[in-house]
C-alpha cells in the first residue's frame, strides 16, 4: 500500500514537469519580425521613410559649440553650456560631446543651453537667440552668422543635448535613453533597450509623441510588417515614448507558474503526510 502511494506521488510530479515543458513551447511565428519578407526568392524593396529634422521646443537643451583658431577666444560661449543632471541609461559617449551621454541607470550630466518659455537661449557674447521651431541645421547657420561678427571664420556645432526617448514595458532594459544623434528610428531605440522580451506584443507596439501645443498623438506599430520602415513615425523625435505591451502568453505563463507552484507544494505536503501516517 505504501509503495502504491509513493508511485502515485512520483506520477503526479512527472505529469507536472511534462506540463511545464508544454507550456514553455512557443511558435517562432509569434516572435519573428518582418514576416511579410520571404525567406528566399525575389525580395522586394522597402520604400524609405521621409526624415524630417526635429524642431527645437520649449525645455529642450541645446549644445552650442563655437570653434576658432584661438580656442580661448570662444571659451566663454562654450563654457556657457550649463551642466544639467538627469538619469539616463544610454550608450557610450563621444569625444566631441562627451557629456551629452552616459551609461547605466545613474545621474548623468548634460551640458547645454536650456530653451526657456519664450523659446530663446542666452549665449554669452552672442546674446539672446530665438531657437523655437528651428532645426539644428538651421540654428547652425543662424549662430554661425552671429558668431562671424565677433570671430574670424568660426565653426559652429549645434546639437540636441537631451534628445531622450522613454522605452517601457516588455523590453530587456526599459528606461529613459539619450540618443547619440537626431536621426534615430524605432528599431534603433528598441535595439538600445535590448530588444523585446519573448512576452512583448510585436504587432501592437505603442508610440506616444508629444506635440508643441502639449497634446499627445498615439501611433500603433506592427513590427511583423516591414512597412513600418516607410511610415512617418519610423524616425523618432525628442521626448517620444515607446510602450511594448505584454502578450497573452505573459499572463498565461504567470498563471501557469503560480498554479504549478501550488500543485507542487500540495504534492510535497501530501507525500510528507502519507509518510508520517504510514510510519
Amino acid at each position: 500500500m505504501r509503495k502504491s502511494y509513493i508511485l502515485n506521488a512520483y506520477l503526479i510530479l512527472f505529469i507536472l514537469f511534462i506540463s511545464g515543458g508544454l507550456f514553455s513551447c512557443s511558435s517562432t511565428k509569434k516572435t519573428k519580425y518582418f514576416q511579410d519578407i520571404p525567406d528566399s526568392g525575389m525580395l522586394k524593396k522597402i520604400a524609405a521613410a521621409e526624415y524630417i529634422e526635429p524642431k527645437v521646443q520649449v525645455d529642450d537643451i541645446i549644445s552650442v559649440i563655437v570653434q576658432t583658431i584661438d580656442p580661448s577666444a570662444s571659451q566663454m560661449i562654450n563654457a556657457g553650456n550649463v551642466p544639467i543632471s538627469g538619469a539616463v541609461p544610454s550608450g557610450n559617449g563621444n569625444s566631441t560631446l562627451n557629456q551629452l551621454m552616459g551609461s547605466g541607470n545613474q545621474s548623468q550630466i548634460t551640458s547645454g543651453y536650456l530653451v526657456n518659455k519664450q523659446g530663446t537661449i542666452d549665449v554669452p557674447v552672442l546674446g539672446k537667440i530665438n531657437v523655437l521651431g528651428y532645426s539644428t541645421t538651421e540654428l547652425t547657420a543662424i549662430i554661425r552668422d552671429l558668431a562671424a561678427k565677433y570671430y574670424n571664420n568660426p565653426t559652429v556645432i549645434v546639437r540636441f543635448a537631451n534628445f531622450k526617448v522613454s522605452i517601457l514595458g516588455e523590453v530587456a532594459k526599459p528606461g529613459v535613453y539619450i540618443m547619440p544623434n537626431e536621426k534615430v528610428s524605432v528599431l534603433d531605440a528598441l535595439s538600445m533597450a535590448g530588444d523585446l522580451t519573448i512576452f512583448g506584443t510585436r504587432n501592437n507596439v505603442l508610440l506616444i509623441r508629444g506635440n508643441p501645443d502639449g497634446t499627445k498623438t498615439p501611433y500603433r506599430i506592427n513590427l511583423k510588417n516591414s512597412n513600418i520602415m516607410s511610415e512617418p513615425y519610423y524616425y523618432l523625435r525628442q521626448n517620444d515614448m515607446i510602450y511594448v505591451e505584454p502578450n497573452r502568453a505573459k499572463a498565461a505563463a504567470t498563471d501557469a507558474a503560480q498554479a504549478r507552484n501550488y500543485t507542487i507544494i500540495g504534492s510535497i505536503l501530501s507525500i510528507i503526510a502519507i509518510y508520517i501516517t504510514r510510519k
